[in-house]
């Protein structure tokens, strides 16, 4: 009986969100909505179906964890460089002049100082989740205001480590000044920083080369686990927070090849326990405090959503953005953040806010969430509308960029075609399962990451929605036959080509809809080289000039031409 009573709040919960997810889709909002209300409902002050306790906790604990371990993925230091305008230029801009103007309507409010500059850096942090969600729905990750809001983004979930730190700080702290708490947290923060650099420069890639010889792929969800909570366990222990030690586990990973391969393992995780969070935070709304002040809400989220958008355009303006790109912009970023659910569970700050403030604000929070399409929708047709009447400015083009072609395996063929692109001047990345083939291709400078391409998943790892072209340079019928209706109704604009040896298995390819080349030249592979180089608008006479520079470079060297890939993945 005492299992099935910790097991119930679990079985619950997972009910709960699946049930939220289910109603969220057809009103088009977003799933955090869902989990928010569906969290309201069964909670304390609802049905009371799901008690608060240990278990409730420790998932939404473990939710938040998985959240920035995956925003850790995703961080690298070439991410800062290349888009180092938007990110350390506007973004700052944007926090500074939204946090300063939420901190003084804070402060003014009667909120002490320390608690008004978190309420009001809180407040300018805007939905990586919802915003994100929303450009992939409507294709616009790869346009100007995409490229320029995810760089924005980055830099705010950077900037909420560093506020989640000062909210222990000045919490563990009330006399000390609001300044020793900033110097405090940056230093702690610097500290780890330079420590987690160290290990996963000198660690991590060795011990993951290590485990790819395995050919065991329970053992990279495993050890993706334990660094995310190992990390988080090991800043907890010297005084910092969770959260920032889960994020660093993930930035440690995210300077290796493995990052696509953990960042498929880690997913279901970090969407199942983010979601206990949201449901968990849903919990600790009263009902009644709401709709006794509902027009505080109403209000609150006229207020809110005006300033922020019409700061995010100043800042954008203030960066040589069109007036239509910087409304268009402003009103992409003008929702919360679910940090701001992370913060405001904060004991102290919340007993300086007030429970009746703290559920204006979560609830306002959640409804601009829910806004998010809408105001994209909005924005998008008043920047059309403005476009139509005034010339264009000079909205700037983000430098983050994505390879548009996509290589799977890097035996001969792979890296042929890998040769290609780069001598023609085209991006691509490559995925390799095999680790001696792996190995040999990161120590010969291909630009490849490991992961198993036979898992859906890691399609959507790859952003595959965002290139044009994926190349198969090792034939797998049965694979490349099971994965064909998968790529028909997610990824349709995506072009597939591969690398055959005879006419029989080209007719079974093209059968099911892939671009089937015959490679017999010397170095195997330069046809399909050649096939996917003119589909990217290479020049025929640049193709056929490489063509012969690497037909004689074979030659050269006496090469043996074909049967490479064939034989090694047999």
């Amino acid at each position: 009986m005492d299992e099935v009573g910790a097991l119930a709040p679990v079985i619950l919960l997972l009910f709960v969100g699946i049930v939220a997810i289910l109603l969220a889709r057809p009103f088009r909002t977003s799933p955090i909505v869902g989990y928010v209300l569906a969290g309201t409902a069964v909670g304390p002050h609802g049905l009371a179906l799901v008690p608060e306790g240990d278990t409730t906790r420790l998932l939404a604990d473990l939710g938040v964890v998985f959240l920035l371990f995956d925003i850790g993925l995703t961080f690298s230091l070439q991410h800062v460089w290349d888009a180092r305008t938007e990110l350390l230029g506007l973004g700052p801009l944007q926090l500074v002049l939204c946090g300063t103007a939420f901190t003084g309507i804070a402060a003014a409010a009667g909120l002490p100082v320390r608690y008004a500059v978190v309420i009001g850096a809180m407040l300018a942090l805007s939905s990586s989740a919802a915003v994100v969600q929303t450009l992939t729905e409507r294709r616009q990750q790869s346009c100007p205001v995409g490229l320029a809001a995810t760089a924005v983004l980055v830099f705010q979930d950077i900037a909420a480590i560093f506020l989640l730190i000062l909210v222990g700080s000045i919490g563990g702290a009330a006399e000390a000044s609001l300044g020793l708490a900033l110097a405090a947290a940056a230093a702690k923060a610097a500290l780890a920083f330079v420590a987690a650099v160290l290990v996963g420069r000198w660690v991590i890639g060795s011990l993951f080369d290590l485990l790819s010889r395995s050919r065991n792929e329970d053992i990279f969800t495993a050890t993706a686990l334990l660094v995310v909570l190992a990390t988080a366990a090991a800043t907890s222990t010297i005084g910092l927070s969770l959260t920032l030690g889960a994020f660093l586990g993930g930035m440690i990973i995210a300077e290796t090849p493995y990052r696509h391969v953990i960042q498929t393992e880690v997913k279901p995780f970090r969407g199942l326990l983010l979601g206990f969070f949201f449901i968990t935070v849903g919990m600790s709304l009263d009902p009644r405090l709401v709709l006794e002040n509902g027009g505080w809400v109403v209000l609150f989220i006229g207020c809110f959503i005006a300033i922020k958008a019409a700061l995010n355009a100043v800042g954008s303006l203030a960066f040589r953005w069109s007036i239509p790109g910087s409304i268009q912009l402003g009103l992409l970023l003008a929702q919360g953040d679910e940090f701001a659910f992370v913060i405001l569970a904060d004991r102290g700050l919340r007993a300086a806010v007030g429970e009746r403030a703290a559920a204006v604000l979560i609830t306002g929070i959640a409804a601009s969430l829910a806004l998010t399409p809408a105001l994209a929708t909005a924005g998008r047709r008043l920047a059309g509308r403005l476009r139509r009447r005034t010339t264009p400015g000079m909205a700037p083009k983000p430098q983050v960029t994505l390879e548009p072609v996509a290589i799977v395996g890097m035996g001969q063929v792979g890296r042929t075609v890998a040769d290609g692109l780069q001598a023609n001047g085209v991006g691509y990345a490559a995925v390799e399962f095999d680790p001696d083939r792996f190995v040999a291709a990161r120590a010969d400078g291909y630009l490849v990451v490991f992961g198993d391409p036979r898992d859906f998943r890691l399609m959507a790892t790859l952003e595959l929605e965002r290139r044009s072209t994926i190349v198969v340079a090792v034939a797998r019928y049965e694979v490349s036959a099971a994965l064909t209706p998968i790529m028909r109704q997610r990824y349709p604009h995506v072009v597939r080509f591969i690398g055959v040896d005879t006419e029989e298995d080209r007719q079974r390819f093209e059968a099911i809809g892939m671009h089937a080349v015959v490679s017999r030249s010397t170095p195997h592979g330069l046809e399909l080289a050649a096939a996917v180089l003119a589909h990217q608008g290479v020049e025929q006479r640049k193709i056929a000039g490489w063509l012969r520079r690497e037909q004689q470079r074979a030659l050269d060297l006496g090469a043996t031409p074909t049967g490479i890939d064939t034989a090694a993945s047999a």
